[in-house]
C-alpha cells in the first residue's frame, strides 16, 4: 500500500477528478480529487453528500458559480491603505477588509497572482496566505441546524484521502462551528 501511495508501483495512474453538488441549504460544493480509483472515490464523495442532507450533482451543475481568483490574505492590523496602493498599481482586481476580524483579502484574476503576489513581497508586505483558489460568485447564507449540516459535509469530505480541495459558497454563522 506505501508503494503503491508512493508512486513506486508501476501501473498506477492517478487521475485527478471533479464533483460537484449540492449540500443543505442550497450551498453549491466542488470537490477536487486525484486517485486511482474512480468507483471508490466516487462512492465516498456520493456517501459523504448524502449522509448529511446534500446531492451529487452533474458535471458543471455548480461550476459556473465559482472563478478561478488569486488570494492574498493579511492579518487585523495590516496597512490597509498601502496594501491597497500596491494591490491596485500591481493589478489587483480589489482588496477587501472584512469588519468582523480586520483581515484583508486582496483579490486577483489568476493570470495575475504572480505579478501582485511579487509586487507585494517587493514592498515588505508579505501576506499570511497567498495561492489561487476557486472562489464563489455570490455566498449563501446559511445558519442554524443548516449550517452545521454543512459543516459536517465539508469536514467530511475533506477527510476523504483522495480529496485535494473542497470550495462551497456557504456564508456560514459562527454558531455552524459549536
Amino acid at each position: 500500500a506505501i508503494k503503491k501511495a508512493t508512486g513506486a508501483l508501476e501501473g498506477v495512474e492517478y487521475e485527478e477528478i471533479r464533483y460537484e453538488g449540492y449540500a443543505p441549504g442550497g450551498v453549491a460544493v466542488i470537490v477536487d480529487c486525484l486517485t486511482d480509483n474512480k468507483v471508490r472515490t466516487v462512492a465516498d464523495v456520493r456517501h459523504a453528500f448524502g449522509k448529511f442532507g446534500g446531492n451529487l450533482g452533474t458535471d458543471g451543475s455548480v461550476s459556473f458559480m465559482f472563478a478561478k481568483r488569486g488570494v492574498l490574505w493579511f492579518e487585523a492590523g495590516a496597512d490597509e491603505e498601502r496594501i491597497t496602493e500596491v494591490a491596485i498599481e500591481a493589478g489587483a482586481d480589489d482588496v477587501v477588509v472584512y469588519p468582523e476580524d480586520g483581515s484583508i483579502d486582496v483579490l486577483t484574476s489568476a493570470e495575475a497572482f504572480a505579478q501582485v503576489k511579487a509586487a507585494m513581497d517587493a514592498a515588505g508586505l508579505v501576506a499570511g496566505q497567498a495561492e489561487v483558489t476557486l472562489r464563489a460568485d455570490n455566498n449563501i447564507a446559511v445558519s442554524g441546524e443548516t449550517a452545521q449540516q454543512v459543516v459536517k459535509l465539508l469536514n467530511w469530505l475533506e477527510d476523504i484521502d483522495d480529496v485535494q480541495n473542497v470550495y462551497s459558497n456557504a456564508d456560514l454563522d459562527e454558531d455552524a462551528y459549536a
